[in-house]
């Protein structure tokens, strides 16, 4: 298995490289990358960026799978040979537009690769990753000690508390239930992005922890538990990079404590992932700010006691992002679908949940401030802060991204478990539907998918832990995003009519997974902005590495 892994990633990661220099040499201008350029043909640039991920994701998936068992190893070459086969594939319909000679095309159909495909992906092997799937196997989980026991506690309290009350909180569109919101708290949930000296648990358990427990609370239910911790990770991380002590001495204690709860005000109804050209405005007033303007988006607000607002403290528009900075508005909690408050000098926030096919529970509002007043303690960093709101946002948003992956992986991991049981139990002309040869093709390639994108987002976040994988953290987040609406929607077929009514929890899964390419930054800028250009501008500066 080591060897034919070896050769399809190799073949893989070769034609990658090749086709990222084409792009980046039509793509440059003076010697410097034009996304003007890029998006002269931004279909092969998002290509990139998915193939990319699954090639990096494949080289990880190898390297665990090599110190694991059979089925690991099976799932490897599985997953090897789907992506060196799928790019191919692609480049056969476009060879001109990804620059690429055709004799060279031709190597990449050789009878040597050709063969490595087949018995990468033969049938008998996708049967056997079945075979094990069904009886109760999905690989190693490759954790240590401590983050296999948070593992298991969490997995019991999805188990027990949080999965018995998802259905009936999607389906009657309900708040987040308080045994859900104080245990948590009490399990120190919202203290894992924030450092044992104020109190949270970042120390002990890094970022992996982070995604163990995401994962695990997704799998039970995302919207009322899956959901909840990477609100306070991103405002502690913007508070970490970027504020003063005595505000992360005011802050951060509470947050981890989950005496306070906050929500993440930066989309606008004109501005999604264009940052730079985001209109509230934060007027400086005395003693503080008035902040106008409308967020949209903003998911928990109703309940938050404080938003961080990302707002326009500086009027000169041509600074576009160094324009923004970073306050936080407090509030009363509120539970309902509408919230609105007064301040006593007159500024008010108004907000109105959005109704939406899924992610339901915390509820996502349109917000609008009309000189909601911000005491400048409040201000992220101070006077030196100002300006910096875009920096010290993105500090917490490569953590949002990651998490957007494990968030993924626990819903797949959800549907995988439900298209096992309903598959072993449903009989269609004489026999269950788990024997016949397709279904088993699906839950093994399901599996292999669940498995793939853990160990990659594992990864990412050990990176994290040493201050690197931001372009990583996207790669993830984009893949994992786009491929669990497969993996969902797969599961609705394999329960058939049963599927698509909400008696079963897979139809929730099947909404739920389609926001994963929407929030945390659409996939279309996150392959595009982020990881194409980040790939292309690595070339040009001579820092590519194959």
């Amino acid at each position: 298995m080591k060897e034919e892994c070896s050769k399809l990633n190799s073949a893989l990661g070769s034609a990658l490289k090749e086709i990222t220099e084409n792009l980046a040499a039509r793509a440059q201008e003076n010697g410097k990358l034009s996304v003007e350029r890029m998006d002269e043909n931004q279909l092969v640039h998002y290509n990139l960026s998915y193939h990319t991920a699954e090639h990096r994701i494949s080289e990880q998936f190898a390297a665990y799978a090599n110190d694991a068992g059979e089925l690991e190893q099976d799932m490897a070459l599985l997953f090897a040979g789907e992506a060196f086969n799928r790019l191919r594939g692609e480049l056969a319909g476009r060879a001109e537009e990804y620059g690429l000679a055709y004799d060279r095309l031709n190597g990449l159909f050789s009878e040597e690769n050709n063969k490595l495909v087949q018995a990468a992906t033969a049938r008998d092997r996708y049967d056997r990753v079945a075979e094990k799937v069904i009886g109760g196997e999905t690989g190693a989980i490759a954790l240590s000690e401590d983050h296999a026991m948070m593992r298991d506690t969490f997995r019991q309290f999805a188990d027990e508390i949080v999965a018995p009350r998802a259905e009936h909180i999607h389906r009657h569109d309900e708040f987040i239930p308080d045994e859900i919101l104080n245990g948590l708290s009490e399990m120190g949930a919202f203290g894992l992005s924030i450092p044992g000296q104020y109190g949270g648990y970042m120390d002990d358990y890094g970022n992996v922890g982070m995604l163990v427990v995401t994962e695990e609370l997704s799998r039970g239910g995302l919207s009322i538990a899956g959901s909840l911790i990477t609100r306070p990770e991103i405002l502690s991380k913007a508070i970490l990079k970027g504020g003063t002590e005595e505000q992360k001495s005011r802050w951060l204690p509470k947050l981890a404590a989950g005496e306070i709860f906050n929500a993440v005000a930066v989309t606008e109804p004109n501005y999604g992932s264009d940052v730079a050209g985001m209109k509230v405005a934060a007027e400086k007033t005395e003693g503080g700010w008035l902040i106008n303007g409308v967020k949209t988006w903003c998911t928990f607000a109703g309940f938050a006691d404080a938003l961080m607002i990302l707002a326009r403290t500086e009027k000169d528009p041509g600074l576009k992002h160094r324009g923004l900075s970073i306050l936080v508005a407090e509030k009363p909690r509120d539970r309902g679908h509408r919230f609105e408050h007064t301040q006593e000098k007159g500024g008010k926030v108004e907000g109105s949940a959005i109704p939406t096919i899924g992610y339901r529970g915390m509820h996502s509002f349109e917000v609008n401030f009309d000189n909601y007043f911000v005491p400048d303690e409040n201000l992220i960093g101070g006077e030196e802060g100002r300006g910096k709101g875009f920096y010290l946002q993105m500090a917490g948003f490569a953590g949002g991204r990651v998490q957007t992956a494990a968030r993924a992986n626990g819903v797949m991991q959800a549907a995988l478990e439900a298209a096992v049981r309903y598959a072993s139990e449903r009989k269609v002309f004489g026999k269950e539907i788990a024997a016949y040869q397709i279904t088993r093709w699906k839950i093994a390639r399901m599996a292999m998918i669940v498995q793939a994108s853990r160990q990659y987002s594992y990864h990412v976040a050990r990176l994290m832990d040493d201050h690197q994988g931001s372009m990583e953290a996207t790669l993830v987040k984009f893949y994992a995003s786009r491929i669990s609406e497969w993996v969902t929607r797969e599961a609705m077929q394999i329960h058939g009519g049963m599927g698509y009514a909400e008696e079963y929890a897979v139809s929730r899964y099947f909404v739920d997974a389609r926001v994963f390419s929407i929030f945390e930054g659409a996939e279309e800028v996150m392959a595009l902005r982020v990881c194409a250009r980040d790939l292309l501008a690595q070339v040009l500066e001579g820092a590519v590495t194959a």
